[in-house]
């Protein structure tokens, strides 16, 4: 969060919250896709995480409340959800795949310890211009940029 920006109170992350489960509704719709109760609850876990949580860790939480939601529910519930555009799936280094319901412009940090990813913003990385050649050979989508290293606690 930006030290200009006001935090938000919790009436107002309710609020987001609530309006962004019905932005997911609708999309759903909009795709042909069925609202089910799993996929309501998969997406709420993933939105409602600091912790960019895999595959397994949503389906433990999400489990809790839908005892029999399998594994393969959450993990195609991730991948549509992504493909809708409403997550993005972290990068990684060959760990489990972790997502991210801020889709937001930003970037990632990945303790290489403890595996634990934090969000930052850096303006250069999002104004990185690309090598002419891959511009002119190449329509890039996206750019994306993973840092790895070692947090401040594993330090």
């Amino acid at each position: 969060m930006k030290k200009t920006q006001a935090r938000k109170t919790d009436t107002d992350k309710i609020s987001n919250a609530d309006g962004a489960i019905e932005n997911f509704k609708a999309v759903c719709r909009r795709a042909g896709l069925r609202v089910t109760l799993q996929r309501v609850a998969v997406y709420e876990h993933i939105l409602g995480s600091k912790e960019h949580p895999s595959a397994t860790m949503v389906f433990e939480q999400v489990r809790k409340k839908y005892p029999e939601v399998s594994l393969d529910t959450v993990n195609r519930t991730l991948a549509t959800i992504t493909e809708l555009g409403l997550a993005n799936m972290v990068p990684g280094d060959g760990r489990a795949k972790r997502f991210d319901a801020d889709v937001a412009h930003h970037q990632h940090f990945c303790c290489v310890r403890c595996g634990k990813i934090y969000d930052f913003e850096c303006a250069e990385f999002e104004n990185m211009k690309l090598p002419r050649h891959i511009r002119e050979k190449f329509k890039v989508l996206t750019k994306t940029v993973f840092v790895q290293g070692i947090c401040g606690k594993c330090r």
